[in-house]
């Protein structure tokens, strides 16, 4: 299951100031996303979507999930162990790769959104693909995603009973914690 769904709406980010901060720390539902992972321990438990299309909760994308023997739990925005969770994988990367990976998939989004004016990257349809590639790397990637990496996601790292690291080609290896 992602931790996406826990961010908070655009809505609710846009009234409180922080929807350029979309994914850092303070733009979850930590308490949902905990009282999730331990509804999960007793019975089913109800897991919030989210479109990466629209930029947002999905309500459409919502699932309830019956008690799994393993949940893999994915995403930036995942609680301390105190939620319960049992062992945490870090999947780390160097930084030049993952403002590769970023850009490139913004460019995607926009690519898709030519034909979908409810995409949320139809605004940036006014821009040709290098305006857009130079404003997903240096404001998306360079302002936003790699000051929440070096100052909170890359914490999780040093905390992992496993690190896993991704080349540029996707491949992986096992590294030790902290790296």
């Amino acid at each position: 299951m992602s931790t996406d769904g826990f961010l908070w709406s655009n809505a609710v980010l846009s009234e409180h100031g922080t929807l350029t901060r979309k994914g850092w720390p303070e733009t979850y539902d930590q308490d949902g996303l905990r009282a999730a992972v331990s509804a999960l321990r007793t019975g089913p438990a109800m897991f919030p979507g989210y479109s990466h299309g629209i930029y947002d909760i999905d309500p459409a994308l919502s699932r309830t999930v019956a008690p799994p023997d393993i949940l893999i739990l994915e995403g930036l925005g995942l609680p301390d162990r105190s939620a319960g969770l049992d062992l945490l994988v870090y999947l780390d990367a160097d930084e030049t790769d993952l403002e590769d990976w970023f850009a490139r998939r913004f460019v995607e989004f926009w690519r898709a959104a030519e034909h979908d004016p409810a995409s949320f990257y139809a605004r940036f349809r006014g821009m040709n693909e290098p305006e857009v590639e130079v404003f997903a790397r240096s404001v998306v990637w360079g302002q936003m995603n790699l000051p929440n990496l070096r100052g909170n996601i890359i914490l999780a790292r040093d905390a992992a009973d496993i690190v896993v690291r991704k080349q540029a080609d996707h491949s992986l290896w096992l590294a030790g914690p902290g790296g």
